[in-house]
């Protein structure tokens, strides 16, 4: 009977040993973490922030508008200009006819703007808030001992926190004017506005295909909900932190005296 318990547990420990640095890390996660509102949060912020920047960074529509030429040959033309992020208008060219009797030739326009600076800030902080939640996600539920223990992994928690909500604030408002002018600048009224060939008698032009912008609209409202969730957690982060403590400790010294007095 002894012999097949050495042998299972000398099996068992064979097991453990063979496993993988990856299965034993996993193991040790306590995921019950995840019911507490610190854990909860987080995993909503990385959610989150995966909707923020794969709505904005995957993002693409066209517009485009009608040209028809008075002059022979008398031809329609369908000019179809597709964007996208990085949303920089200048650099995406289309051709426009020119309507010379006798010509087929076209040149080459683009449209105008560029509002790459507001869409790739807004990108760029939903990836690193993607990347800063599975750090802390990592270090709540492996090493939660360890963030309870070191008073500086609370506080550095909280002023990345704090930190995210303001850049939050920051970018889905910057995104959402910027989100205002793309529009503008590729809505077909625009475009045809950008044609000479529009604004003269040798042809008639008329707006073709409105994009859709619906995608780009529900990045700027993830933005938004990015902000609300880092500004949420900034209270649960900072009753983790000697701030709380000793602020506690401090009412509970004053409840205690008024005790003492009565």
């Amino acid at each position: 009977m002894s012999e097949p318990r050495a042998q299972r547990g000398a099996a068992a420990a064979a097991d453990k040993e063979s496993q993988s640095p990856v299965a034993q890390l996993l193991l040790g996660l306590r995921w019950g973490r995840l019911e507490e509102p610190l854990g909860f949060i987080k995993v909503l912020e990385w959610l989150f922030a995966i909707f923020a920047f794969g709505a904005c960074g995957s993002f693409s529509a066209e517009t485009g508008a009608t040209v028809k030429c008075n002059e022979n040959p008398k031809e329609t033309t369908a000019i179809t200009v597709q964007f996208g992020y990085p949303f920089r208008l200048y650099k995406v060219p289309f051709d426009m006819p020119d309507c010379i009797e006798g010509s087929a030739a076209k040149r080459t326009l683009h449209l105008l703007g560029d509002f790459s600076a507001p869409a790739e800030f807004f990108v760029t902080l939903g990836v690193f808030s993607f990347l800063y939640t599975m750090a802390a996600l990592a270090v709540y539920l492996r090493f939660h001992s360890l963030y309870k223990e070191n008073k500086k992994l609370p506080f550095a928690d909280f002023c990345v926190t704090v930190s995210f909500t303001f850049f939050w604030l920051v970018a889905f408002s910057a995104w959402g004017k910027g989100l205002s002018d793309v529009k503008g600048a590729t809505r077909p009224s625009s475009l045809i506005a950008a044609m000479s060939v529009c604004q003269l008698k040798t042809a008639v032009c008329n707006a073709g295909a409105t994009p859709s912008m619906g995608l780009a609209n529900i990045s700027v409202l993830f933005g938004f909900v990015n902000f609300i969730l880092w500004a949420g957690n900034c209270w649960f982060v900072f009753k983790e932190t000697p701030w709380h403590a000793q602020t506690t400790n401090k009412e509970s010294s004053a409840e205690q005296g008024a005790v003492d007095k009565q």
